[in-house]
């Protein structure tokens, strides 16, 4: 008898391809979703925020190239990154006419940043678990209310977030592998790219270094080498960034600019946030916001027992998005009780929130020791899976109707705003606002808004408006119920208690945005 022998290709080669091209689909998913939702949104469900107006301008000033000028001045209390990728932005897309635009345009660009950070996510859970936990990560960060809602504006934490996440991904790659030459390359463009989150904003210093150290001191990371190395890499960029500054004779105006920063961020120095004085009360806007982020916050409550099972049960990878959780919780919880706490910083937490879930998921499915494989084994193993299963399509269908709805409930208050006064209101008329300029939640939003048309003053007394000949008054009402104005509702009320509403807007973020006309002294 003759014996043929078929040479088949090896089976573990064949499942590592064909789990490469399932991965390789869910990222593009993924982040094709994010994007396009973010993409739909952006222009009409999100009202101006007061920070956007100065990032926005902050990256047109950079076009031409030098340091961030605002007002005139150099701008040394964040770094730069993300206003030199504004600024590239801006040129490939042309510079748009008029701050609406302006801001609008560079919303895109965090909406594909967004796009990018659920890619990251994906690989960042498949590697850590599976290709379903990377699937379920992609999509909880792709429908996630706040993450929504935080990628739509033009804030500094969307892009750090990418960069942050790009070195986890790069020092993934470190992790479990006999070392090689290209080893130190591998951990320095790690350290680059935490560098450069670094560089978009000074406390992503706590996201990565922190964890790093943890990690060699744990002896969970690739080896404590190469995790120092990683380290020393991400002080790279923000240290070129200092000696430019001192080259061009700035380096006193950045200390000053960064001793601020630090006793604004231990909570020292108190001038915005919900701790500062007339910054609103943090529980009364979790209730308001709940119909719409209580997703986010059952997400939060689960991260706590996902952690702890992936610090006790999950590998050097797993536990590395656990200290990751673990450094953006303790920055948080500082914030929370003694520093500067602010709505958007919640993303940091959200973001490694969403990634070590389903990574919990996948291990809490695995196999015990000592656990026999059985039939009864496998019925009992299904209700868990079906569970699971059941409360991410209940999630993700939760927040498609969030999106749904605020895609069908317009709000762009200012954008409707401007356009009214465009045609009604005469260039050069002088107009008040009921809004603190110095807070950003509302005042510098009309402030800046209306600048370069119109002329904005804090005149409040009818003696001053007289005087001035004050024309309108603009009023977002949710800033002044919430405390962030100025004047108290009784004197906002009196403000425009003869005066004749012209315009009026509905919208989740200013409730009532009004323009009134007083009568004339």
């Amino acid at each position: 008898m003759t014996t043929i022998n078929i040479t088949r290709p090896p089976v573990t080669a064949e499942l590592t391809a064909a789990r490469s091209h399932a991965l390789g689909g869910v990222a593009a998913v993924a982040g094709g979703v994010t994007l396009l939702i973010r993409l739909v949104l952006h222009g009409r469900s999100f009202d101006l925020f007061g920070d956007e107006v100065i990032y926005t301008d902050l990256g047109r000033s950079v076009t031409s190239g030098g340091f961030p000028r605002f007002d005139g001045q150099p701008f040394f209390l964040h770094p730069p990154g993300f206003y030199y990728l504004e600024a590239g932005w801006g040129r490939l897309l042309g510079n748009q006419p008029g701050l609406i635009a302006q801001i609008y345009q560079m919303r895109m660009l965090n909406a594909l940043l967004a796009g990018g950070t659920a890619v990251v996510l994906v690989l960042l859970a498949a590697r850590a678990g599976s290709v379903r936990a990377g699937l379920a990560a992609g999509l909880l960060f792709a429908l996630d209310p706040f993450c929504i809602r935080q990628n739509d504006r033009v804030l500094l934490e969307t892009a750090m977030m990418l960069w942050v996440l790009l070195g986890y991904l790069a020092f993934a790659s470190l992790i479990g592998r006999p070392r090689s030459r290209w080893a130190t390359a591998r951990a320095a463009g790690a350290g680059l790219l935490f560098g450069c989150a670094v560089l978009t904003k000074d406390e992503a210093v706590l996201l990565t270094v922190l964890p790093l150290l943890a990690a060699a001191a744990l002896r969970w990371g690739p080896g404590r080498a190469l995790t120092l190395r990683t380290v020393g890499a991400t002080a790279v960029p923000y240290v070129m960034y200092l000696i430019v500054a001192a080259a061009n004779g700035h380096i006193g105006a950045l200390w000053q600019a960064k001793t601020s920063g630090i006793q604004r961020m231990l909570g020292v120095i108190q001038t915005t946030g919900f701790h500062s004085s007339g910054g609103g009360s943090l529980p009364a806007r979790l209730i308001a916001e709940g119909a719409y982020f209580a997703t986010t916050y059952v997400a939060l409550a689960l991260a706590v027992p996902a952690l702890v099972l992936v610090l006790r049960r999950g590998g050097p990878l797993p536990r590395m998005l656990g200290l990751l959780y673990c450094a953006a919780a303790l920055t948080l919880g500082y914030a929370l009780t003694l520093g500067t706490l602010e709505e958007q910083e919640l993303y940091l937490l959200v973001v490694p929130s969403l990634a070590i879930i389903p990574v919990a998921g996948t291990l809490s499915r695995g196999a015990s020791p000592g656990r026999r494989r059985s039939t009864a084994g496998t019925r009992r193993g299904r209700p868990p899976t079906t569970l699971i299963i059941s409360v991410l399509v209940l999630t993700l269908s939760l927040n498609l109707a969030t999106c749904v709805q605020w895609l069908r409930q317009p709000d762009d208050g200012f954008a409707q705003l401007l356009k009214y006064m465009a045609v009604h209101v005469p260039a050069g008329a002088r107009v008040t606002g009921a809004a603190d300029p110095l807070v950003p939640a509302g005042g510098d939003v009309t402030q800046y808004a209306l600048a370069g048309r119109y002329s904005l003053g804090l005149w409040v007394s009818p003696a001053a408006r007289s005087r001035a000949d004050v024309r309108y008054v603009v009023v977002p009402w949710a800033e002044v119920n919430e405390g962030y104005s100025y004047l108290t509702l009784t004197q906002v009320r009196q403000l425009v208690g003869h005066a004749r509403p012209v315009f009026s807007f509905r919208g989740r973020t200013y409730s009532d945005l009004a323009l009134y006309r007083p009568p004339l002294p």
